[in-house]
């Protein structure tokens, strides 16, 4: 592994949003809205499950407009570590079969990025693993029987082992969920907390309430991260170069029903609004990702009449909004009317959010879903977190220990 590099933190101040009081609410806005103007359009990544808050604003992982995810470089040595991790991994002239291997089992990385004018605020540029998905159902899982590499400080074993003693015996842990629940047109949430709760006899149904979209247990989903996981393994069991401590599995799966997918592949359903890259300012703060306006085209089985009327009447608006106000406030009011529409029709499937993101409708651009969205592509297990990776010279047992006991959990569920 290539030696650390030597950052500095020399770069603008992070503001202390948090030590504004309610009288302060005029100057949060404003400060809000100079820090998103700093990052060049990024905007928080609203789906991000579990992780550190740590960097400008303690917002966690980013979304570019270009569709990537940055993910703040951590403080020496964490940060630096988990570049060169990626660094190694996906360098241009890698001749290792093991980590050429290992490239389908990450996010992909495409360098580093910085804000204009903070050269010093590294972020680690990576694919967004969500992008291809209409309503991500999300869970990460920390993987391994040590939360902690073999250099930390006796105090920082303890601080982990009392977060989830278990760990050593189930070799796993649940860091938050996400999942989204068509009948009540909403997600469900569990965090860090829920899964320090799990014990040995309630951690197959907590893992299940993951594959549990409100009316069914998704099965097939089941199935098809035990094979994934079984592939991720297998390159555990032919590697004795590197071990994973505190590293994290990321399941994603397609949270639509399957025949609601298919005419979002066939495009009868789909109205995806992006605003086209190179005519932002700084102050045109909209957010870019993968966000797809589901149409309401079904009403008890029956095309809605008024539904383009409905929709040009409701973007008009907006557009009119946008001009008055800040993004935020008009997403704000957007997602209550959705919510309040929701109720009226349960079978009524219109959204102005997907991928949990809200967006303000500047522009009215029509682009196509991508094509692989496919069955092949509704399950998604990818390896996150790399700032506790070292060489070694043996196989990761922990880690090893984690997938299996993970596989037979998953397998559990399955019966």
């Amino acid at each position: 592994m290539a030696a650390p590099h030597h950052l500095t933190n020399d770069g603008p101040a992070s503001l202390d949003l948090h030590s504004l009081g309610p009288a302060d609410s005029t100057d949060l806005d404003l400060l809000h809205v100079k820090s998103r103007r700093s990052l060049n359009g990024c905007v928080p990544l609203s789906h991000q499950v579990a992780g550190h808050m740590y960097g400008k604003d303690k917002v966690g992982i980013l979304q570019h407009p270009d569709g990537t995810v940055l993910k703040q470089l951590q403080p020496p040595p964490r940060g630096p570590r988990e570049l060169d991790f990626y660094n190694m991994v996906f360098t241009k002239d890698c001749t290792d079969h093991n980590l050429l291997d290992l490239q389908k089992f990450l996010p992909k990385y495409f360098g580093t990025w910085s804000p204009s004018g903070s050269a010093n605020d590294l972020y680690l540029k990576l694919e967004d693993v969500t992008r291809k998905f209409n309503e991500p159902c999300i869970m990460d899982v920390k993987i391994g029987q040590k939360s902690y590499d073999p250099y930390a400080s006796s105090e920082k074993i303890q601080q982990q082992v009392s977060k989830y003693p278990l760990m050593e015996e189930i070799g796993f842990l649940v860091l938050g969920m996400r999942v989204y629940h068509f009948n009540s047109d909403s997600y469900k949430t569990q965090n860090q907390h829920y899964g320090r709760s799990l014990t040995k006899e309630t951690i197959k149904d907590g893992v299940s309430k993951f594959f549990y979209n409100g009316t069914s247990l998704r099965k097939d989903v089941v199935a098809n991260c035990i094979q994934q996981v079984q592939s991720i393994l297998a390159w555990f069991e032919n590697q004795e170069s590197l071990n994973f401590y505190a590293s994290s599995l990321l399941f994603v799966y397609e949270g639509l029903p399957s025949q609601i997918t298919k005419r979002l592949i066939d495009g009868s359903m789909v109205d995806k609004r992006v605003v086209q890259r190179g005519i932002l300012t700084d102050g045109e703060l909209a957010e870019c990702n993968n966000n797809i306006h589901v149409l309401s085209a079904t009403e008890n089985g029956k095309p809605e009449d008024s539904l383009e009327k409905n929709l040009s009447r409701r973007y008009g608006n907006q557009k009119k909004a946008c001009s008055k106000r800040h993004h935020s406030q008009v997403s704000r009011e957007v997602e209550s009317s959705d919510r309040d529409n929701t109720r009226k029709s349960r079978n009524n499937i219109s959204q102005e959010h997907v991928n949990g993101n809200l967006i303000p409708k500047l522009e009215n651009v029509f682009c196509h879903v991508p094509a692989d969205l496919n069955p092949c592509s509704q399950v998604d297990v990818r390896m996150i977190d790399f700032a506790h990776v070292f060489p070694s010279n043996g196989k990761d047992i922990g880690y090893i220990y984690g997938l299996k006991n993970l596989i037979a959990v998953l397998q559990n569920i399955l019966k």
